[in-house]
């Protein structure tokens, strides 16, 4: 535009043509156009870049994290939740600092190219002194680069921190703790700022410098086109076009001198997102194996020794509902770590469903093979309804799920019913109800073997019996197996077989009543 411009002076408005006038106001709006529709498009197809490598990078990122094999990270929850959101969108807007690079080169060059048709000082100014100043300026990019790296650090821990208190706001409550709680966040949200702050007034300084120089340079090109001009070496046409090309170099010289910052930020999280992307898995894979001659339903762990359990050996019958009162609850999760996979290194014992190995379960079945349902089981935001579909029960199969872990008394309470909305982790439901929820989940998904830890804690008496009954009736009628890490005595009452865990071994077992009967321990745990 500043070259056609000085054209025009030159060659329609200093000759007085009208005609060579108008021809070249077309000219000129036939570029502008150009330009406006290029820019226009090119925009479009550079955010839809821009959105695509977002959401590509997302879904990878997740893919990652949710490995059935798991993943050897130190990041929290919340921290890896920041990676495959922020920094994945921050890594992909490096689509967009490439071309803008790139146009601020090309912009420079051919400046410098025109300005030396017109005036050898004047192109050697560009051409020489700019990459001079650019090169000055990125002295302080390492700098930033540590600062901005750190400052995202410290935000990926408080978001961490903020994640694991709000899950855990109900017991904090319980225990009195929200004070400690909100230091704590209070601590890591400072340490955030800190970072934050040091990080912009180094960006900001170099922004500031980066946008002095430039118009320091457009000056220079000015004056020295103006002085150039008054000796008679340029025409006014030229001079035009000179004041024009300097206050157009303004942009393209800020480009250069900011994107190292934006660049530096882009790498901060690309290097976290490259950091999850490269974790090693927790596990070994196995190739998935057929059946063996065990039957279907079937459960075995043989000399488990993860956490306090101290060679444990378990031998669970196809349809037997089986349960587990460990006088230790860490046996009782260090056993849940082993039924679910958490853990399954050969030194931790083995775990066998249906005859093969649970690392060589494959994946697109597992779920109807063994599912592990923890004591704190979490819900989806969305509606109680939606929390149940994931499960790939058909209705029938729902309703039958909902009246044994009596979750009708739940759906009763609101005038939505199962259209009521539900937050993140369940957090619009009390206790109970969250716990009667997940549990018909589980029954709904229905099994060939379910694992079940304390699933009525959160009940009064009453409920607790009903989801007893409930839970045998329903799963002994299909045939399928049960197993429950419990200190509930209806549901040791319900169970086929009730197996004690004593000092990470199996002390005794038998049915609830001979147990009640014959063992004092027994006795003493499940009336005290």
């Amino acid at each position: 535009m500043p070259v056609l411009i000085g054209v025009i002076v030159d060659r329609a408005v200093a000759t007085g043509s009208v005609r060579a006038i108008l021809i070249w106001i077309a000219a000129l709006a036939a570029l502008f156009i150009v330009l406006t529709v290029v820019y226009r498009f090119g925009a479009r197809m550079l955010m839809a870049a821009i959105a695509a490598e977002g959401h590509l990078l997302r879904v990878e990122l997740s893919r990652k994290i949710l490995d059935p094999l798991g993943i050897d990270t130190n990041y929290k929850a919340g921290e890896l939740l920041s990676i495959s959101s922020t920094d994945a969108d921050e890594t992909a807007y490096l689509l967009d600092y490439v071309p803008r690079l790139v146009g601020a080169v090309v912009a420079t060059i051919a400046c410098g190219a025109l300005l030396l048709t017109i005036d050898l000082p004047l192109g050697l100014m560009v051409l020489v002194g700019v990459p001079i100043v650019m090169a000055a300026l990125q002295l302080t990019a390492p700098l930033i680069a540590a600062r901005v790296e750190n400052q995202q650090a410290e935000i990926g821990r408080a978001t961490a921190l903020a994640t694991d208190l709000i899950s855990g706001h109900r017991p904090l409550q319980g225990i009195g703790a929200q004070h400690n709680a909100a230091a704590r966040y209070r601590v890591a949200s400072r340490r955030s700022l800190s970072a934050t702050l040091r990080a912009a007034r180094l960006e900001s300084a170099h922004a500031g410098a980066a946008a002095a120089a430039g118009a320091l340079a457009a000056m220079a090109v000015a004056v020295a086109a103006a002085y150039f001009a008054i000796r008679g070496d340029l025409t006014l046409g030229q001079l035009i076009t000179v004041i024009g090309l300097a206050q157009f170099l303004a942009e393209p010289f800020e480009v250069l001198a900011i994107l190292p910052s934006s660049v530096a930020e882009a790498r901060a999280s690309a290097n976290r997102v490259a950091t999850v992307l490269a974790a090693p898995t927790r596990h070994r894979a196995e190739i998935p194996a057929t059946a063996g001659r065990s039957a279907r339903g079937s459960l075995t762990v043989r000399d488990a020794t993860h956490a306090g359990l101290d060679g444990l050996s378990l031998d669970v019958r196809p349809g037997e509902f089986l349960a587990v009162l460990a006088t230790d609850s860490r046996d009782a999760t260090a056993l849940m770590d082993l039924l679910s996979g958490t853990q399954r290194t050969e030194d931790t014992g083995s775990v066998m469903v249906n005859g093969r190995r649970i690392g060589a379960l494959d994946y697109g079945t597992r779920r109807a093979t063994l599912l592990v349902e923890h004591h704190h089981g979490d819900l989806f935001s969305g509606s109680l309804t939606s929390n149940l579909a994931i499960s790939g029960a058909d209705d029938a199969a729902v309703r039958r799920a909902l009246e044994a872990s009596c979750a009708l008394d739940v759906v009763a309470l609101y005038e939505d019913g199962l259209d009521h909305p539900v937050l993140e982790r369940g957090a619009s439901l009390s206790g109970g109800q969250r716990q009667r929820w997940t549990l018909a989940r589980a029954l709904a998904a229905d099994p060939d073997v379910l694992v079940l830890h304390d699933p009525t804690t959160a009940v009064d008496a009453v409920t607790e019996q009903a989801i007893a009954d409930g839970i045998r009736g329903l799963r002994s009628a299909a045939g399928r197996t049960t197993v429950v890490l419990t200190s509930s005595p209806a549901l040791l009452a319900a169970a086929d077989r009730v197996v004690l865990v004593s000092g990470g071994r199996v002390a005794g077992e038998g049915t609830h009543r001979r147990l009640v009967d014959m063992h004092s321990g027994y006795r003493e745990l499940v009336t005290r």
